[in-house]
């Protein structure tokens, strides 16, 4: 493809692009497509020769876009949101046309300088203290893992990476009952040992029991168990709790424990002034992440983690071949060391774009508009009477389910809901996903994909309630 049929076929991308935006609410939110749907239309062997670009881009309208589930869909309801917006958009566009690789600051200046200059931003936005320094990673889960390994060098003089655990203590890492799987998944990675995750129980509210983690900690510690890290949450997966941050932070005080603090999707909250009730305590953290690529209306991926000790998250990654030292090494930030990676994509661009857009008061004015819609929701799902609220309402997160008159058994009610689910999905114009809270199927509907409306909120739960109570329903 030489740069006129680029030029050609990029002009006719955007058209596409943009009546996608436009239009997106015209597709089904949750792909239709069965397990092999896609591959089966894919041929079995790649091309001979060059296609052209007109029958690729038939093929994806044809095979790929029916095996999409549009998350970009205002009745994407799932999860928690993987936002876009324009402006993000545009900002990827450009990353993908430079094709940087911005693994340190020589190999592109305004790379290191911009995410220097707007995790400085984010910090402020959000309320830390500027004792705090941001770089930003792919994902929560590799920000998570970073603190991990940070504190197991740190407690450990820096040992472990040069001699590996020989000799080491044992080593336990704490999270309440309802923290995200990828706690689990990164203590393995770190070499922790999964059987040393100590899940902590959590209060009524799901928010882990601060006394229960001191608890396990004491406990710990008379066995010759050295606790490395406490992960607290701001905003679980389950249901948006939120962990008691202060009282936790006492509790690893007390101990000289390390505390990271998992707000990958609440955490966006924090840029507006009335929810900072939830940080109360965060001074006392050591690391803090929270994903923009969720809530904050930028393109996947992009998390922003902040960390009280940056020497001491550079001396556990940073190596220095020959081949990466350049004269500016010691009057830079080279990015390369601030994580696992080597390579980094230039994603302060896009966050760069967002921010500038939508500007402070346009960001906080979105999200006010999700926390409304899920408050004027959790007030229909209160006021029927075969429905019920399994969980506080947080922020932009309403868990519930369909409680009708007359079934108590938790079995039968989990199956009266799981069967709601299947069938609300099944029509293709609403999205849930579901969890499980003290054993009870529950139903999660999340207000916060960047374009939803107030009536796309009303709509779903006329169908939520219509579906619930048509007679099939209870068979």
């Amino acid at each position: 493809m030489d740069i006129q049929d680029f030029r050609l076929h990029a002009h006719s991308l955007v058209d596409w692009m943009a009546d996608y935006m436009e239009n997106v609410r015209d597709y089904p939110v949750k792909s239709q497509a069965a397990p092999g749907d896609v591959i089966a239309r894919l041929p079995k062997h790649p091309p001979e020769n060059g296609e052209s670009f007109e029958a690729i881009f038939q093929d994806f309208s044809d095979i790929v876009m029916p095996g999409i589930t549009h998350w970009q869909h205002p009745s994407f309801f799932a999860y928690f949101p993987a936002n876009s917006s324009p402006p993000s958009v545009l900002g990827e566009m450009l990353m993908a046309t430079l094709g940087a690789q911005c693994m340190s600051w020589q190999t592109s200046p305004a790379a290191a300088e911009l995410e220097e200059r707007v995790t400085g931003w984010l910090r402020d936005m959000i309320g830390l203290p500027r004792t705090f320094t941001g770089v930003i990673q792919d994902t929560a889960t590799t920000a998570t893992l970073c603190s991990l390994l940070t504190a197991r060098e740190k407690v450990s003089a820096y040992r472990i990476n040069e001699h590996g655990f020989a000799g080491e203590p044992v080593f336990a890492v704490y999270c309440s009952s309802e923290t995200h799987s990828s706690i689990e998944k990164d203590v393995k990675i770190a070499g922790l040992g999964r059987e040393n995750l100590r899940k902590i129980a959590v209060d009524e509210s799901f928010a882990m029991r601060a006394d229960k983690l001191a608890e396990a900690i004491e406990q710990d510690l008379s066995n010759g168990i050295v606790p490395l890290c406490v992960v607290a949450t701001l905003g679980t997966t389950g249901s948006t709790a939120i962990d008691p941050l202060a009282e936790i932070a006492a509790v690893c005080a007390r101990h000289n424990i390390w505390l990271h603090v998992d707000a990958a999707f609440a955490g966006t909250a924090l840029l507006l002034p009335e929810f900072r009730w939830m940080s109360k305590g965060i001074e006392h953290a050591d690391t803090i992440v929270f994903n923009a690529h969720k809530w904050m209306f930028t393109n996947f991926d992009c998390s922003l983690y902040f960390v009280k000790d940056p020497d001491a998250l550079i001396r556990t990654f940073d190596i220095l071949p020959e081949y990466l030292k350049t004269q500016e090494d010691s009057r830079v930030n080279n990015y390369r060391d601030w994580g696992i990676q080597l390579g980094r994509r230039f994603r302060a661009l896009k966050l760069w774009f967002v921010i500038r857009s939508y500007g402070v008061s346009g960001l906080q004015q979105l999200l006010r508009h999700h926390i409304a819609c899920a408050r004027r929701l959790a007030k229909h799902i209160e006021t029927a009477p075969d429905f019920e609220l399994l969980a506080p309402v947080s922020t932009a997160l309403v868990c519930f389910r369909y409680h009708p008159v007359g079934v108590d058994a938790l079995d039968e009610l989990n199956d009266l809901n799981e069967n709601l689910l299947e069938r609300l999905n099944l029509t293709g114009t609403i999205y849930l996903t579901h969890t499980k809270l003290s054993g009870v199927y529950t139903l999660r509907m999340v207000t916060a994909q960047t374009g939803v409306t107030q009536d796309d909120v009303e709509q779903a739960w006329v169908l939520v309630v219509g579906t619930a109570r048509e007679p099939e329903a209870s068979k």
